[in-house]
């Protein structure tokens, strides 16, 4: 069976550093932190008071009054940011064969607040269960998917993505495999989270995983910097809409680039901490670089996990050093969550439109915040310190792990 080539045709994001793709890349290249202390709840009495939230948001702007009370945040962030990919593609919504357009999402957690919300409200009343109809629907993680496919008719599969941080590379390294298949022509793929609310900081600060930087927000995601002391919590949603290539030709589409690998394994090794050695992390992208028998030197700029923790960072670079060799020297290497934070299961397609916009204008985005060289990180690594870097990229590899050892990665190639 001859697999069918994919490419991507649009993107949408609404995130901390932007509610477009254009602001969004903008501030990445002009390495803009997206941290600020928190609106979204009384912090008083939390460890981390900061986090990446989506900046001048307000649900009204973007959807009636009545269909946000049916919608969490993740949900919201995930039809906003679909809703520019499909614009951007130039897609018929009406004249398309429906049945040949799916949606993959990926959200690690899903509707948090709407979970938090509902049970201060039972908790706090007189302990009868008075829950809201719309609870179930709201929280589930799989909805975003729903609320897609029903807002423009798409029939094709339709289902949501769970890895943790892992999830949405997860989404479009499925999508890209069910287009190759013959499975559909188009699909709608990325992620969302929200999870800046009580539950979500108290969750991860009680796993001591978050920055406690209280006092400098702006520089406390420190990826691969030797005080770095956790990631800082971000939100939004990212939407790619991938196509079979023969399609996409067909109805004159933008093409931005083709999608050439993806690789999925675990590191089988511990709950939250990442293997030592960068296993998991090497098979992953050894696995994307095998899809196409795509060479480790073909490969311009890695997308890293890159989250600040002080064990992940070192076995990432240990993992690139390994399956790059020499040729590890020669690429950029950055971590946007140094500005965007951790988008959790968003994580993967924030970062893949940064690699297909890097293949597309040919600049790099920076990892900004490094104050303090870590003995254990190579500093021959080029990690793309500060200041966004011009350079032909014509092949560009993101990573996202997420806890429970899953490991994602997704390769985009210029066309």
């Amino acid at each position: 069976m001859e697999l069918k080539r994919v490419v991507v045709t649009g993107l949408g994001a609404i995130t901390p550093l932007g509610n477009s793709i254009d602001e969004l890349w903008n501030n990445l290249v002009n390495g803009v932190s997206g941290a600020a202390p928190i609106t979204r709840f009384d912090t008083t009495n939390f460890k981390t008071k900061f986090a990446c939230e989506v900046k001048n948001y307000n649900s009204n702007d973007y959807f009636d009054r009545k269909e946000a009370r049916k919608l969490d945040m993740f949900a919201q962030f995930a039809l906003i940011a679909s809703e520019q990919a499909v614009q951007d593609s130039g897609i018929d919504t009406e004249s398309i064969d429906h049945d040949q357009v799916g949606v993959i999402w990926g959200a690690g957690i899903g509707g948090i607040q709407t979970f938090t919300e509902e049970i201060k409200g039972f908790v706090n009343n007189d302990g009868n269960p008075r829950f809201n109809p719309f609870f179930i629907p709201k929280m589930i993680g799989d909805i975003a998917a729903g609320h897609i496919s029903m807002k423009y008719g798409f029939r094709g599969p339709n289902y949501n993505t769970v890895s943790a941080c892992a999830s949405s590379t997860n989404a479009i390294g499925d999508a890209y495999n069910l287009i190759r298949l013959g499975k559909a022509k188009v699909f709608v793929t990325g992620g969302s989270e929200a999870a800046i609310c009580e539950a979500g900081m108290g969750g991860f600060n009680s796993m001591q995983a978050l920055s406690t930087r209280n006092d400098d927000p702006t520089t406390a995601s420190r990826p691969f910097d030797k005080d770095r002391d956790g990631f800082v919590m971000g939100e939004g949603g990212a939407a790619l809409i991938l196509e079979e290539y023969e399609h996409a030709v067909a109805r004159g589409a933008k093409i931005y680039c083709e999608v050439i690998g993806s690789g999925m394994t675990a590191d089988a090794h511990h709950l939250t901490a990442p293997h030592p050695e960068g296993l998991g992390a090497k098979n992953v992208m050894l696995m994307a670089l095998k899809d196409n028998d795509t060479k480790a030197e073909d490969i311009d700029y890695i997308n890293v996990h890159g989250t600040a923790t002080p064990r992940g960072d070192i076995a990432e670079t240990l993992a690139i050093k390994e399956v790059f060799g020499e040729h590890a020297y020669k690429l950029n290497i950055s971590s946007t969550k140094s500005m965007t934070g951790h988008l959790l299961g968003a994580a993967g397609a924030i970062e893949s439109i940064a690699c297909i916009m890097a293949i597309k204008e040919g600049i790099v985005p920076p990892t900004i915040n490094h104050f303090t060289d870590d003995p254990e990180i190579d500093p021959k690594l080029n990690m793309t310190y500060h200041k966004a870097e011009k350079r032909e990229v014509k092949a560009a590899l993101s990573n996202t792990f997420g806890f429970g050892g899953h490991n994602a990665s997704v390769i985009f190639k210029a066309i």
